[in-house]
């Protein structure tokens, strides 16, 4: 029987690329574009289109570096085994601990959505009633196994692609009908010379914000199937397509309802844009997609926040009686589940900036400290320094940390004061668990050798 791994059982690798692709997709929710839309055009000045193709370069960096990692460490611990096998095992203690901010609060912040949303047409409907089915729901679920998870993020996902696509077919009609532009076709959203740059830089960390999951999918490394090769694509595709989407429906929004100073409620705009060229059916018909949106990214996020837990659980870091334990019967990790659970009903009392500062922080720092674990691994360890090894090692995983770390830097005070704070905290239980850093962490006395972390090739 190994010890941490729940009475000898691991988790089973079955999942495909397309399984894959769709669970990180469905973390990332691309409908979530309509909700920041708003706010992002004007801040931009009408150059949100550009904003996203600046993004999207961004995230690729970053997620080039998930993928040379993924294929040295497929590990369903992801960030956490990522840096503390690359850097070292304290620096993967405070990477883990702090990426636990963006996979525990996104279920979280989904719950607090779903009940605003839902409150708002159902007033008569109490909001702690709405949050509990929310979090019962995706409980279930996860706890279920990965396949049904994966499989019900897939069908929920669908619906969100189904409504992308109409809305950009019913705003060519209304473009071609001489709504908006009038044109299919303008430079504007892309380039317009009376904007400054820095007007659009100054969005790129709120745009970056709607890709935050499509790291999420290397927690699934032993649950998926020839991990090192699928789960690279899989981070590509994911970050590639929801690109496309985002570059597209900005473009279409914004051809479509020019004038952007009008919005009654920018938060809102989108809302606005739906009435303008669909009337208020399409408005519905967005709300009720949105809210099960809610459900398909808080699914993803569930899952990837139990399955670090359960690493660093199996691993002795956290307490391994609790945390590395997984269910006999469905092969997941049910208490960590379980606790995702309780945290989700933090929306019942948390308010959303709050909980949205948790997760910017801890996403930002998880996407800089993977940058760099890539210069540790491959160009400091393995001493790969070849002038082509030069590129791949150590100036593209740097840009990629540059740029994350601005982001991060660049965050609101609320969101660098609470996740400062959560980051002491890590680190005052470090200072513990090692005795004042005179003792290696658990998994150094040999407890990584049991924990299987090698994934199946195939399902069972």
């Amino acid at each position: 029987m190994n010890e941490g791994q729940g009475h000898g059982n691991s988790l089973r690798g079955s999942l495909s690329l397309g399984q894959v692709v769709f669970f990180g997709l469905a973390f990332v929710a691309p409908i979530s574009i309509f909700s920041i839309y708003g706010v992002a055009v004007q801040s931009s000045k009408g150059m949100i289109a550009s904003a996203y193709v600046i993004a999207t370069v961004v995230m690729l960096f970053t997620a080039y570096s998930y993928g040379m990692l993924v294929k040295a460490f497929p590990n369903a611990g992801a960030a956490y085994s990522f840096a503390q096998k690359s850097i070292n095992s304290h620096v993967g203690f405070i990477v883990g601990w702090t990426v636990i901010l963006d996979y525990m609060f996104s279920p979280l912040i989904s719950a607090l959505f779903f009940g605003i949303f839902i409150t708002s047409y159902f007033p008569a409907v109490p909001f702690y009633v709405v949050v509990i089915f929310f979090v019962t729901v995706i409980t279930v679920v996860n706890v279920l196994g990965i396949k049904i998870a994966a499989n019900f993020s897939t069908l929920l996902l669908t619906l969100q692609v189904i409504f992308c696509l109409s809305f950009i077919a019913l705003s060519i009609k209304g473009l071609v009908d001489g709504k908006g532009m009038g044109t299919l076709l303008s430079t504007l959203p892309f380039f317009d010379p009376n904007v400054k740059m820095a007007s659009v830089l100054s969005i790129v960390p709120l745009l970056a914000f709607t890709y935050l999951g499509f790291d999420a999918v290397t927690t699934l490394a032993e649950e998926t199937e020839n991990p090192r090769k699928t789960l690279p694509k899989a981070m590509f595709l994911i970050t590639l397509i929801a690109s496309l989407l985002f570059i597209a429906i900005s473009y279409f929004l914004q051809m479509v309802y020019t004038d952007i100073d009008s919005f009654i409620d920018p938060e809102s705009a989108a809302m606005q844009i739906f009435a303008y060229i669909g009337g208020n059916i399409f408005v519905s018909i967005f709300v009720a997609i949105w809210s099960t949106a809610g459900l398909a990214s808080a699914v993803a996020a569930g899952s990837s926040a139990a399955r670090v837990l359960y690493v660093m659980g199996r691993e002795h870091v956290l307490p391994n009686k609790f945390f590395g334990y997984l269910s006999p019967k469905y092969h997941t990790p049910v208490l960590n589940l379980l606790l995702v659970a309780v945290v989700a009903m933090g929306a019942l009392v948390l308010d959303v900036m709050t909980v949205t500062s948790f997760i910017n922080f801890g996403a930002l720092f998880a996407f800089t400290m993977v940058n760099l674990s890539v210069i540790s691994h491959y160009f400091i360890k393995l001493k790969k320094r070849s002038g082509k090894d030069i590129i791949l090692y150590l100036i593209l995983p740097l840009i990629g940390a540059f740029f994350t770390g601005s982001f991060l830097m660049k965050l609101d005070y609320h969101s660098l004061l609470l996740g400062g704070l959560w980051l002491t905290c890590g680190l005052i239980y470090l200072i513990f668990l090692t005795k004042m850093f005179r003792q290696p962490l658990p998994d150094l006395y040999g407890s990584g050798k049991e924990t299987g972390l090698e994934p199946r090739a195939s399902s069972e």
